[in-house]
């Protein structure tokens, strides 16, 4: 058989090549106006910036487009600072207009791209640079985060502590906005306003264990209110390491600790007695102090009365400032497992305390449940931050409280069809 190809599959297939050739150019840049390459678009907009070179914007003024030729429309606007901070902004349904809607950091350089079209779909680009003034007679807001860098438990809430009190709604959200927390793996989260110079964040759920978080304030040279401009705040950066709860049972007279989800231990205890019952709900420990002198008279008893004491304490484990502890209570073992006889705190044999004290660490959780003290207060004596419902946690941040939650960026994922 030959293998000289005929001449009519020759011809057939120049032809292709041809058809092909022609439907190439068909949709070419003189085809298709929107694979044509970007126009200056100067004409096209205008803009509420400085038109000098030495001249400097006013960081308390919005930052302003608008589309000046009646054809064409803004479709697209980007504006961020040398650092790489972006600016929030709404565009108009009809392209004609785009504003900034957060504040201007003072003292900066900016870049803005703006996108448009013309009438007939073809894209125009225009770059846009200037920089703002210092504001005179200025105050800043510096932001202090915290716990200090390291290793915490999985309920270690973030603080932020502000130098300057802010009270204004509108200035809490300036404020609120700018502080960002990032966690590797994720966990949704937010800020909670515990006073006019304190705010906790903390995630729906206890954070992941062996996360990543990353705290940092994006409020240098932004304007908080009226002569009030943000400051300088330290970045953060902490783990969390295993996830250890240990949940107390007052009416059984037992804690059971849990590590990542499994129980590693169960623990005989005494809790406080009657007039004396220990706090329910989560805490948080606060801090391990091998050896503690603890007095009566620290927790109103008088001296010299029937329930005055004066012991020496070891392997005091801390989940209140006013002074509850699990510790040591080697004068009660007799009673532990059976009944609650302590003053307010946890007491277990020297050895379970020993334990206790070497398994957790600063951030880790602390339950106590069916006892008849009161619920562990939210702020000002620990961390009793995950008492609140989620709700009421987001209803203390000045970006959430009083909205709807909206489905997070993981949910929002599972609710999306594989295919359409």
């Amino acid at each position: 058989m030959s293998t000289t190809p005929r001449p009519r599959t020759a011809v057939s297939c120049t032809l292709l090549v041809i058809a092909l050739c022609a439907g190439a150019t068909a949709c070419g840049s003189d085809g298709n106006p929107l694979s044509a390459r970007p126009y200056d678009a100067a004409d096209q907009i205008a803009f509420n910036g400085p038109s000098g070179d030495k001249k400097k914007a006013d960081p308390d003024k919005p930052l302003e487009i608008t589309a000046e030729d009646s054809d064409g429309r803004i479709t697209d606007v980007t504006a961020q600072d040398a650092t790489g901070r972006h600016v929030a902004g709404e565009l108009s349904a009809d392209g004609t207009r785009w504003h900034s809607t957060e504040p201007l950091a003072a003292d900066a350089h900016y870049t803005v791209r703006v996108s448009t079209e013309d009438e007939d779909g073809a894209p125009g680009r225009k770059v846009l640079t200037f920089d703002t003034g210092k504001p005179s007679g200025k105050t800043t807001l510096d932001v202090t985060f915290g716990p200090k860098a390291g290793t915490y438990g999985v309920g270690q809430p973030i603080t932020a502590k502000l130098s300057k009190p802010v009270k204004d709604p509108r200035q809490r959200a300036v404020v609120e906005r700018a502080l960002k927390v990032d966690s590797t793996p994720a966990a949704e989260g937010a800020w909670h306003w515990v006073d006019d110079k304190e705010l906790h964040y903390r995630p729906k759920e206890y954070w992941p264990a062996h996360a990543t978080i990353s705290v940092r304030s994006n409020l240098t040279g932004i304007k908080i209110g009226d002569r009030l401009w943000g400051g300088t705040a330290k970045p953060l950066k902490l783990q969390t390491g295993d996830r250890v709860i240990a949940v107390t049972d007052a009416s059984a007279h037992s804690m059971t600790v849990y590590k990542n989800g499994e129980e590693i231990n169960q623990i005989p205890v005494t809790t406080g007695k009657p007039g004396f019952e220990t706090r329910n709900g989560v805490k948080v420990v606060l801090a391990k102090e091998y050896f503690v002198r603890m007095r009566g008279t620290s927790i109103g008893i008088a001296e010299g009365s029937s329930e005055s004491y004066d012991l020496p304490v070891y392997y005091a484990t801390r989940v209140t400032w006013s002074g509850e502890y699990v510790h040591a209570a080697p004068w009660s073992v007799g009673s532990q497992g059976y009944a609650n006889v302590s003053h307010g705190c946890t007491g277990m044999s020297t050895s379970n305390a020993e334990w206790f004290f070497d398994h957790v660490r600063e951030g880790d959780v602390v339950q106590v449940v069916n006892s008849d003290g009161n619920t562990m207060e939210t702020f000002g004596n620990g961390f009793g931050d995950w008492n609140l419902t989620w709700a009421k946690w987001r209803d203390g941040s000045a970006l959430t409280g009083g909205k709807p939650e909206t489905p997070s960026a993981a949910q929002r994922a599972r609710l999306r069809p594989a295919s359409v």
